[in-house]
């Protein structure tokens, strides 16, 4: 049998999760140990704080994904809304909600799965808390990150006659979900496939692109794709007392959503849009914006972006396709499905 995390007890396991992490950086002031974290302030920056949570059965399976890929996206998930902020990452916080048989290997993994995400994206844990589940594991993450004042990204700042572009590909998380929960061995998958329960659980969130855009002034507006594109097109348009319009034939659809779609009778199109957990950005971009959006996309690593639409001054959502025009679908709903139905984290606040 493996050792379980109640063979150590909660002091030793923090010391093993600090051990795991390393030192942190020179704007820590104070870490791990203390009643609370202590950074140093950033001049020139205001602070910008999130919080998301996954369960267990409800946004992912231990049986399907392994315990570092959970903790990666626990951060992920965070990060992505930093990113849509403009926000640098700084600093994370982690708690964990444990029953007592959970595995000690598979407690060290996902300390390691979040602290390798954590280093890389400028984001060091700090602080965080640990509590006995009597059922399924929860992480609990809040992240924080720095932005110039007068260069947050809000969902309220769209305008009538801006554009609206999105990062990557659409629909390949939902398409990995989907895929997983079918019961595809990974082993027969296809490679485009195999991305696509990459992107599920492991997704990339686009810290410096968000932040690079952000401090640039190349966006009046931005959102994370968490419930999808057709989600995120409507709240940014919501929020700043418009309407958008999305043209389905400029969509990135991503290669394995296409082919789930299809062969499973559905539209591709509705599929991708719907679709969550892309954590892909959405931006408005002012025409006379358009150069310095895409000089502050070029920077550093390369992140295609595609033109899907316009905001409009009638309030409203609707999708352009073959010259007509019918209402957007919806997108995730947290509480409006069953656990595992989709798998996406629930809307920020």
């Amino acid at each position: 049998m493996s050792t379980s995390i109640a063979a150590l007890g909660e002091q030793a396991l923090i010391d093993r999760l600090r051990r795991r992490i390393g030192p942190p950086p020179v704007h820590v002031e104070l870490g791990i140990g203390d009643d609370a974290a202590v950074l140093a302030a950033e001049p020139g920056t205001v602070s910008v704080v999130t919080t998301d949570a996954i369960v267990e059965g409800v946004h992912f399976r231990r049986d399907w994904t392994a315990p570092d890929a959970i903790g990666h996206k626990a951060l992920a998930v965070n990060l992505s809304d930093l990113a849509a902020m403009g926000a640098a990452p700084r600093a994370s916080l982690l708690s964990l909600a444990l029953p007592v048989d959970f595995p000690l290997a598979d407690f060290d993994a996902l300390v390691d799965g979040f602290a390798t995400l954590a280093a890389a994206s400028g984001a060091p844990l700090v602080g965080g808390n640990l509590t006995r589940s009597p059922g399924p594991v929860v992480v609990d993450v809040t992240a924080i990150g720095a932005a110039r004042r007068r260069r947050v990204l809000r969902r309220s700042t769209a305008r009538a006659g801006q554009e609206l572009y999105v990062t990557g590909t659409i629909g390949a998380a939902a398409a990995g979900l989907a895929l997983l929960a079918s019961g595809h061995v990974r082993d027969a998958m296809n490679p485009a496939a195999l991305a696509a329960v990459a992107r599920y659980e492991r997704p990339e969130p686009r810290c410096r692109l968000g932040w690079t855009v952000g401090r640039s002034g190349g966006a009046t507006a931005a959102m994370d794709l968490s419930d999808g594109l057709a989600a995120a097109a409507r709240s940014l348009a919501d929020a700043s007392g418009i309407g958008v319009v999305l043209d389905a034939d400029t969509l990135p659809i991503d290669e394995a959503a296409n082919a789930w779609a299809v062969g499973a009778g559905q539209d591709p199109v509705l599929f991708a849009l719907a679709g969550g957990e892309d954590y892909e950005l959405a931006f408005a971009v002012a025409r006379k914006q358009r150069s310095r959006f895409r000089a502050a996309v070029s920077r550093g690593r390369p992140v295609p972006v595609t033109l899907v639409g316009r905001f409009v001054a009638d309030r409203g959502a609707w999708l352009s396709r073959n010259g007509t025009l019918s209402p957007l679908p919806a997108g995730f709903s947290h509480f409006g499905v069953r656990p595992l139905e989709a798998e996406n984290c629930g809307k920020g606040l």
